[in-house]
């Protein structure tokens, strides 16, 4: 995969009654596109992520940065903290915007890949479950848990990615682990913490995460 420069373009996807905004960029020649799911109290700004998907669109993969939740609903979510752990909302929201993809020029022939954070992995983990046009699905500092029953349904190959220091999140993380019957590998990352804000945590995690689309993602005449 070679790197490329590019340049996002901010869309506007109807779901359910609102418009979800996000930031989409395509490499040329690119050979899939991954989803974000943000995290709890995160958005498609997040300067972890935005790390981590310009990662993957310099090894030759598209990005689409989204905000599962709207303005109005961040401020209420802001002070009351519900929605973020809104599971059902947010992984029903995620599957609309595959669908968008999976209709739009730019994206239809692209294999989908998820990459969830925090929240948001158990996020994408439901959405997986019942999206087999998801061929792969990455969660740094995730909590797949929250996916409950859905993780014995995920059928895509899943890589979760936990910081060394986050004690309680590798519990969830092995935990979860243990219910799925798909393909799942767990990577700890010496020493990072939850958001991986140590010396060259994040570049540990864009490099496994790079390396898991490039193996699981199939080739687009096979997509």
């Amino acid at each position: 995969m070679a790197t490329s420069i590019d340049v996002a373009r901010e869309v506007r996807i109807p779901v359910e009654r609102v418009t979800l905004v996000g930031d989409l960029a395509l490499p040329p020649r690119a050979e899939g596109v991954i989803l974000f799911a943000h995290g709890s109290g995160s958005s498609r700004h997040s300067p972890r992520n935005r790390t981590v998907a310009q990662a993957l669109r310099s090894s030759g993969l598209g990005t689409l940065l989204i905000d599962l939740l709207t303005r109005s609903e961040e401020t209420e979510d802001a002070a009351t903290g519900h929605l973020r752990f809104d599971i059902a909302l947010l992984a029903r929201r995620l599957g609309r915007v595959t669908d968008w993809l999976r209709g739009e020029a730019s994206t239809a022939s692209l294999p989908v890949g998820y990459f969830g954070a925090s929240t948001g992995g158990g996020a994408a983990l439901v959405a997986a479950a019942d999206r087999p046009e998801v061929f792969a699905v990455v969660s740094r500092g995730g909590r797949p848990d929250l996916a409950g029953t859905a993780l014995a349904r995920v059928t895509a190959p899943t890589l979760l990615i936990v910081g060394g220091d986050d004690v309680p999140v590798i519990a969830m993380n092995r935990a979860a682990a243990a219910a799925m019957r798909a393909e799942v590998t767990i990577e700890i990352v010496p020493g990072a913490s939850h958001l991986f804000e140590e010396p060259g945590a994040l570049e540990q995690v864009s490099t496994l995460a790079a390396r898991w689309f490039e193996d699981h993602l199939p080739p687009l005449d096979a997509a």
